[in-house]
């Protein structure tokens, strides 16, 4: 009987070797080796081919190009993340915490495309759930018509699989999740960095083969990366993310890559109880009210850019002196580090003492911001709560803060205006430098350029 083969494979980078070792020598990360058991042979070289074509060697110049055919999954969040919609014989993977709406978000979605026949491949729940879940989402979200083209089927092994799709012959497909398929000619558990890797290689091979797009649903670890190796990701055209606040009904999908299309883009959504809402305007939800709610100190209004489109973002700050002797910094929606660089040029450029206070920074709605623009309000949001003086809720502000206190240009400063000016702002902070690009345009709200922190304190605090 032959020797099993051992095999040590990182769970970083897909990197293999024929022994343990500590430090991978491709991606420089410490104890990310598995042991892995190799069978006599491989999944990929197993499946069939869909397409009798072989290819050949094309000369650059000679190569037709053309715009690729989207099809429209009739859900403008998702069609702008992904760059217009879904591209034939694309590989999608979406990512998420436990919980967060991923099978809801896709159910949904292929409930909508009447036209098409779907293959929805389920290893996580059984038909009756997935019954159940389409009954949730009701007439608003799903026309009565709608969901004759979607077939399920609950299944974990791979081969299997590819047999259902030979039969259905189906017009997209989607997997719940990766880490639940299987294949025969691997010897690991479901999840194990070798099942993940050759069960997402017979999935790319189908779908360029046959032009058939696919959508992958995957886990993601306590870190806040998806699940398996990092070879997954390299492998898939698109990879996004759904994530959001369990607490909050709002829910974000970003694109961390996309072969097709902006990587800056990103959709917005309000869970309910029947499902996903597309929120068209989050500027108006993002704000809860704030203009009709007594005014109170520690709040500034940033007028933010995310992917293309402007939000009106409430920006929320505590300064308290420390209880325990060491000062606290937390943020939440913010990158902790910019905020301490923040704080930092407050105290040596403009002379407010925070050293021995607690600054807590929040960013109301639960999404995250990383949008430079909003330095001015974060600013002003902490020296408004450190002086317990409000700010007037008619005022919004966008501004990059330096290192040495100067306030420095933004982008779009025409869609920020606009934006403010839609949601009866009447009076808005920019850069001084983006000024001259607006000598021949004429905004009814009130702009006013400042050209260092000092002098934006002063037109907020008199």
């Amino acid at each position: 009987m032959a020797k099993e083969r051992i095999t040590y494979v990182c769970n970083s980078c897909g990197y293999d070797s024929p022994k343990w070792i500590g430090r991978c020598p491709s991606c420089g990360e410490w104890n990310t080796f598995v042991e892995q058991k190799l069978g006599k042979k491989t999944a990929s070289s197993q499946l069939p081919s869909f397409n009798a074509q072989h290819s050949s060697p094309l000369v650059l110049s000679k190569i037709e190009t053309g715009e690729d055919p989207r099809i429209n999954l009739h859900d403008n969040e998702l069609n702008r993340v992904l760059g217009g919609g879904l591209v034939p014989g694309s590989l999608t993977l979406l990512g998420g915490e436990p919980g967060i709406g991923k099978s809801t978000l896709i159910l949904q979605t292929v409930l909508r495309l009447k036209d098409m026949k779907v293959l929805y491949v389920s290893g996580e729940e059984s038909a009756r759930q997935l019954k159940m879940r389409a009954d949730r989402l009701t007439s608003d979200l799903v026309p009565p018509e709608g969901g004759v083209g979607v077939q399920v089927v609950c299944e974990v092994m791979i081969e299997r699989v590819f047999e259902h799709i030979k039969v259905v012959e189906p017009d997209l497909i989607v997997i719940d999740s990766i880490q639940t398929m299987a294949t025969e000619d691997v010897e690991s558990s479901p999840g194990s960095i070798s099942q993940i890797r050759e069960c997402a290689a017979l999935l790319l091979k189908f779908a360029k083969e046959s032009g058939t797009p696919v959508i992958i649903i995957g886990h993601i670890n306590k870190e806040g990366s998806i699940a398996g190796p990092k070879i997954l990701e390299h492998m898939v055209d698109t990879v996004l993310q759904f994530e959001g606040d369990q607490h909050y009904m709002y829910r974000i999908v970003r694109a961390i890559k996309n072969r097709f299309g902006s990587t800056a883009e990103l959709g917005i959504y309000e869970m309910r109880q029947n499902g996903l809402r597309e929120v068209t305007n989050p500027s108006e939800l993002l704000l809860s009210d704030i203009k009709n709610s007594e005014e109170l100190s520690g709040v500034a209004i940033a007028s933010a850019i995310e992917g293309v489109r402007p939000l009106l973002i409430e920006t929320q700050a505590l300064v308290s002196t420390a209880a325990y002797g060491t000062p606290q910094r937390s943020a939440t929606g913010f990158d902790l580090r910019r905020l301490n660089m923040l704080l930092a040029v407050l105290e040596k450029r403009v002379g407010f003492k925070l050293g021995q206070k607690d600054v807590y920074l929040n960013i109301a709605g639960g999404i995250r911001v990383t949008d430079p623009a909003i330095d001015l309000s974060v600013i002003a949001a902490v020296l408004s709560s450190n002086v317990d003086t409000g700010i007037d809720r008619d005022v919004c502000m966008a501004g990059e803060v330096g290192l040495s206190g100067e306030i420095r240009p933004v982008s779009r400063i025409m869609q920020r205006i606009a934006e403010a000016e839609k949601l009866g702002f009447s009076k808005i902070l920019i850069p001084s430098a983006n000024l001259s690009t607006l000598e021949h345009t004429h905004f009814k709200i009130e702009v006013k350029g400042v050209r260092r922190v000092e002098e934006a304190l002063r037109e907020l605090f008199g």
